[in-house]
């Protein structure tokens, strides 16, 4: 039903909505909506004999557009980081990388990923939005990522809420936004997802 929604919001206002769903889901979602997929995870694996790990090529031939990497339920160390983006770029996956402070968005930045998400972990489904919270980190990040490279699709995470956590974030110099909880709860999931989505292309 909510991929419904999304499929339905992006094709109205003519926007690119990714989500990114449990793995068991993907295939459900992907036979009937043309929406942008990104994995939960991916790891840095081979093919061959590496039981439990999640492949990029699996992801790639699952129909997935990308996948996030460095999600702060998932966090990784540079050197795990810096060969899954790797491994992404060689199997034509879009790697989104999550980054938590500013150490951490530079560091991630020097590896070149296709995109960053700028989050605070303890803000992720409060309803407390890092733009209008903390704007200065999201100010520091995007001058920090631009410097490194410019060709980075910059994105605010953390507690992304209503239309004016999203202006702000677009106000800030964020290319997109995340949202997940205040989506989901909603009494009205699709008429949240609609005016988010309006102050995003506004």
């Amino acid at each position: 039903q909510l991929a419904e929604i999304i499929n339905d919001v992006s094709n109205e206002l003519g926007i690119t909505i990714f989500i990114s769903p449990q793995f068991m889901d993907i295939n459900s979602i992907i036979t009937k909506y043309d929406i942008p997929i990104f994995a939960q995870h991916v790891d840095y694996a081979e093919p061959g004999r590496n039981t439990g790990y999640i492949i990029p090529e699996s992801i790639k031939k699952s129909g997935c557009f990308g996948a996030l990497i460095n999600h702060s339920e998932k966090p990784l160390s540079l050197n795990e980081i810096e060969l899954t983006i790797n491994r992404c770029k060689e199997t034509e996956l879009i790697s989104c990388l999550c980054a938590s402070n500013a150490e951490e968005t530079e560091s991630i930045a020097k590896k070149h990923p296709d995109m960053m998400i700028v989050e605070i972990p303890e803000l992720i489904g409060t309803g407390k939005a890092i733009s209008t919270v903390n704007p200065e980190v999201v100010i520091n990040a995007i001058n920090v990522i631009r410097k490194i490279d410019e060709k980075i699709f910059v994105i605010s995470g953390s507690g992304i809420s209503t239309k004016d956590d999203v202006t702000k974030a677009v106000e800030l110099g964020m290319q997109g936004v995340g949202a997940s909880r205040a989506f989901v709860t909603a009494d009205n999931p699709k008429e949240v997802l609609t005016e988010m989505a309006l102050a995003l292309i506004k």
